[in-house]
């Protein structure tokens, strides 16, 4: 990336997507009620992200990857999304995502809203078919963390002017690590933690936060 005058880099699901994608492929393996329930735990801090999602994912074995088109479908970006990151582009800044969740979903939503880069989990493939497993080195606290810090480093943007927005306790860390931790439509132990903390679901109120 070239350098950029800040760096904004938001958390995927209930952040900048209304959704908690992994419930909406859950469902597709009619388990998205014990997977929400696991979802809602994890952002709250209550068990190790790591090992939840591995345990969510598994539930996931067997879903067909031609499910994506339905998940898809239903996938919603936060009121606001679109206008937001253009208002990022138009002051010079960039936009990024990194996620617990998966580049199945990011791949196809994160273009048409403008996202620069973004990373998040993958999931196993084996015959056109979820493995349960995630393919790869999962996308936890200390990721996003490292990933915000390595993203600002190749724009050239001091830490100093970034800011992290997220909503569960594994944003905690990148929060703490950009210049300004912004809670969004968090659960109350990142509320706490924030910097500030935004209460309407409409990504638009950040906009006078743009430096």
């Amino acid at each position: 990336m070239p350098d950029a005058r800040f760096l904004v880099v938001f958390d995927a699901d209930s952040t900048l997507l209304r959704n908690e994608v992994i419930e909406l492929i859950a469902d597709e393996a009619g388990r998205g009620a014990e997977v929400a329930a696991a979802t809602e735990a994890a952002m709250r801090g209550e068990v190790d992200f790591a090992t939840s999602l591995r345990s969510r994912v598994q539930q996931l074995r067997g879903v067909p990857t031609a499910a994506f088109a339905r998940v898809l479908a239903r996938v919603e970006p936060t009121p606001g999304a679109a206008e937001l990151i253009a208002a990022i582009h138009a002051r010079g800044g960039v936009a990024a995502v990194v996620s617990g969740g998966f580049h199945e979903i990011l791949d196809a939503v994160a273009p048409p809203l403008g996202v620069d880069q973004w990373r998040a989990n993958r999931l196993g493939v084996v015959d056109g078919a979820l493995t349960g497993e995630v393919d790869g080195e999962i996308v936890d606290a200390a990721a996003k963390a490292h990933s915000l810090r390595g993203w600002a480093e190749a724009s050239g943007v001091p830490l100093s002017r970034t800011i992290a927005v997220g909503d569960g306790a594994n944003d905690l860390l990148m929060m703490a690590s950009a210049g300004l931790g912004v809670a969004f439509n968090a659960k109350p132990a990142v509320r706490a933690a924030a910097d500030l903390v935004v209460g309407p679901v409409d990504l638009r109120e950040l906009i006078p936060l743009l430096p």
